[in-house]
């Protein structure tokens, strides 16, 4: 028996699975499953702690669920966890649009994991936020709203960054971290 800890990440996204294992870089084995989760309206974190409970529900064991979000300071927050939504209907310079004629661009970037260890147990959650501000598409296109947010400090969108420089210092990473360190500490998994 190794002592290599599994949890099943509940994702249809190719792109977040992908991040989510070159982040926690074999020190928790991540299997995906695709579920079919309603998505609720409200804040992140009601968000995710219900589409966690009813993931373990499905599951019948224990399982992560992510919920990304893309909070503008100009609108209180919004577009938030309905940020894919917005990207769909609008597009990347449709997000840009929304600014015009506010004083600020700034915005967080919001990941949050959800936690649960099975059906009935309280859920987690791991938060991690980067700021940035709002910017004119830039950088490959393939992946959400990377291109027209800039981190903070770097002058760079998250599509203009190579894959391993923006898992060091995404939002995804700061939340994975917090819960990779939770996951060490014993929270519940067992070693497979």
């Amino acid at each position: 028996m190794s002592s290599l800890l599994h949890v099943v990440f509940v994702t249809s996204n190719p792109h977040k699975l992908k991040e989510v294992r070159a982040i926690l870089d074999g020190s928790v084995q991540v299997d995906s499953k695709a579920l079919d989760i309603p998505e609720l309206q409200g804040t992140t974190r009601e968000v995710s702690r219900a589409k966690c409970q009813r993931a373990a529900e499905l599951l019948g064991g224990p399982c992560i669920t992510e919920d990304t979000a893309l909070g503008f300071d100009a609108l209180g927050g919004l577009p938030g966890v309905y940020i894919k939504d917005f990207l769909k209907a609008i597009g990347h310079s449709g997000l840009n649009t929304m600014l015009e004629g506010f004083q600020t661009r700034a915005a967080s970037a919001i990941c949050t994991f959800a936690y649960s260890p099975g059906p009935g147990a309280e859920v987690v959650l791991f938060e991690g936020v980067t700021r940035g501000k709002i910017v004119p598409a830039r950088g490959g296109g393939d992946f959400g709203w990377d291109p027209v947010f800039e981190v903070e400090g770097t002058g760079r969108t998250y599509a203009e960054m190579e894959a391993g420089e923006k898992n060091n210092l995404s939002h995804r990473f700061k939340a994975l971290e917090k819960l990779r360190e939770y996951l060490q500490a014993g929270g519940g998994l067992k070693s497979v």
